[in-house]
């Protein structure tokens, strides 16, 4: 898996504690190994995030993202649940 981030997902993650940024890094470790682990919770959005998926990244951070092909992805955001789906 290939995966791209957007520069909002740069930009965000940068905002995130060290802990949280160490996690995201072990979790899309992850996602490009074994994108369906169990771990990821790895999940379709609905409504007005129709076509994007959702990931977690620690109890209540998230990272979205947008398939660009079969094998490439592209993380668009990563916040908190709260920031993401209000």
């Amino acid at each position: 898996m290939e995966i791209f981030t957007h520069r909002s997902f740069v930009k965000q993650s940068k905002k995130l504690k060290v802990s949280e940024q160490k996690r995201l890094i072990q979790r899309l470790g992850l996602f490009k190994t074994d994108p369906n682990n169990p771990t990821l919770n790895h999940h379709a959005l609905k409504g007005r995030g129709e076509g994007h998926f959702s990931i977690n990244i620690t109890g209540n951070i998230r990272a979205v993202y947008r398939p660009l092909g079969k094998n490439a992805v592209l993380f668009l955001k990563v916040d908190t649940h709260s920031n993401l789906y209000s």
